[in-house]
């Protein structure tokens, strides 16, 4: 099951579980975020109807910028060159649930992240007591052995 929804002047092609990239929201990380402007619901095996009457449901995962876009202007002959950059703002948005016609389709929970316990002596073993560990003093190298000079006729 997938919807087609619109968001920031785009349209974007969703199912439950996907994470997507929208224009900024104005929520904050962790909210719900509903999308009531569905364009079309795929239904069973390939069928496509209206979205009129469905929602799309999601959580914001991240918010961010993307990577820099740099803009360049030159007019041949004219000594005139334009750098300018930019950087688009996103939000990352995981969808949950997808409700139409009395059906909900649901993404599958994330998993928990399990904080990893550090033993007392593990601490102890990875930092020396010192506070700074010793470098060890470099290996000699073998000088490498002369070459012949070149044998050549005398002039």
């Amino acid at each position: 099951m997938y919807a087609v929804i619109r968001a920031g002047g785009k349209q974007y092609r969703v199912a439950p579980g996907d994470v997507v990239k929208i224009e900024k929201l104005s929520a904050g990380e962790g909210e719900t975020v509903e999308f009531n402007d569905v364009l079309a619901v795929s239904g069973k095996a390939g069928s496509i109807g209206p979205g009129a009457g469905a929602k799309v449901s999601g959580e914001i995962m991240e918010e961010g910028r993307h990577d820099k876009i740099l803009v360049f202007h030159l007019k041949r002959k004219k000594q005139y060159k334009k750098i300018q950059g930019h950087r688009q703002s996103f939000t990352a948005v995981r969808i949950t649930e997808i409700a139409f016609d009395g059906q909900k389709f649901s993404a599958p929970e994330l998993p928990k992240k399990a904080k990893k316990a550090k033993a007392e002596g593990d601490a102890a073993k990875a930092k020396p007591a010192s506070g700074r560990a010793k470098k060890k003093a470099p290996a000699t190298k073998k000088a490498a052995p002369k070459k012949a000079a070149a044998k050549g006729k005398k002039k």
